[in-house]
């Protein structure tokens, strides 16, 4: 019986080891694992739903070196400056936001990045920002000129769409009069007529973003295009205008064509981004754009040219620093500008 309870005891006691120390070697590892900090726009953005999706070939593609985090803001701006400011590693931005954060205008008017500011690291698609107003109330707007000055909703405040109107409002010389709600309010603000008009966007002219889904839901919908000589002066300014498929909504909308003002995204990071991994992370994301594509429509002009997307992204901004490993794979694919600058620590 001794024997019994001893052989027993043995056996626990052995059975526990083994489980601490698997315990203790997982704990080691994931220790040992680095952090990445994914840095996006709120929850119910494109911008937090495509990061998500990316996390499995990153981490992959990082040999699993890495443990990445996806953590939303409640703006782009904001997601850019948490990577900036070290409370994380990647920041959603597009071109517009790198023009101002640069030319420390906008939302970075006297701001100071506490760890480093962005450089062009890797772009993903573009967006077109067009503008939309209840059905029923269609008649009164036939141009952009006519809700200069009206309560409308830009996209939430430091949106890149935000940003994007305001350099379109500039161009035209309209009064931009923002009024911040809760994006799941816009189909009862329209209504109620709190606002006049609210800007929707589309991801590669084919995904339309969540919370306009369930605004076109709860009720009709039309878009105000803008009139002949509105698109010369935003194409004067510089600003291209693109066509989208009206059926990106379920319901008609009431024009043949939407005309939006596309802007590039991407997801930035600091110069002091380990090389190996920027270059890692890009040559992961080309190798798979395709199969990205065929999961998210928004990625489908990605996939048809993965490099001349990139190209584009530093041509917005061709006097921003470019990430060594960006850099790196450009100049694999034979697609390095000379007159480009290389990112370094001090950048």
């Amino acid at each position: 019986m001794k024997f019994k309870l001893l052989a027993t005891t043995t056996f626990v006691a052995a059975t526990l080891a083994v489980a601490f120390t698997a315990s203790a070697i997982q704990s080691a590892d994931a220790q040992e694992r680095k952090s990445i900090r994914w840095s996006t726009s709120s929850i119910d953005s494109y911008g937090y739903k495509v990061a998500a999706t990316m996390v499995k070939i990153a981490e992959e593609a990082l040999g699993g070196e890495y443990t990445i985090t996806v953590n939303p803001y409640p703006s782009t701006t904001a997601s850019m400056k948490a990577a900036m400011d070290g409370t994380g590693e990647i920041g959603y931005t597009a071109d517009v936001g790198m023009s101002q954060l640069y030319a420390g205008e906008g939302g970075f008017k006297g701001y100071t990045p506490g760890k480093g500011k962005l450089v062009h690291s890797w772009y993903a698609y573009p967006m077109e920002s067009f503008m939309a107003v209840a059905a029923d109330k269609a008649s009164q707007y036939k141009c952009l000129k006519d809700l200069s000055g009206k309560p409308t909703f830009f996209t939430p405040a430091g949106f890149m769409n935000w940003l994007n109107f305001q350099r379109m409002y500039k161009a035209l010389g309209y009064d931009f009069k923002h009024v911040q709600i809760d994006p799941k309010t816009q189909s009862d603000a329209l209504k109620g007529g709190t606002i006049a008009g609210s800007v929707a966007y589309t991801t590669a002219g084919a995904s339309l973003v969540p919370y306009w889904k369930e605004t076109e839901i709860r009720m009709d919908l039309a878009i105000v295009n803008p009139c002949p000589d509105e698109v010369a002066k935003l194409k004067a300014a510089g600003l291209m205008v693109a066509e989208v498929d009206p059926k990106v909504f379920a319901k008609d909308v009431g024009v043949k064509t939407i005309q939006g003002v596309p802007i590039l995204f991407g997801y930035n990071m600091r110069a002091d981004m380990p090389e190996d991994v920027v270059y890692k992370l890009v040559s992961a994301f080309n190798k798979n754009s395709a199969a990205l594509a065929k999961m998210e429509p928004g990625f489908a002009p990605m996939a048809k040219d993965f490099v001349g997307m990139q190209v584009a992204g530093i041509n917005a901004n061709p006097d921003i620093p470019v990430h060594p490993g960006l850099a790196k794979f450009l100049k694999e694919q034979k697609a390095w500008n000379d007159k480009w600058k290389i990112a370094t620590s001090g950048s």
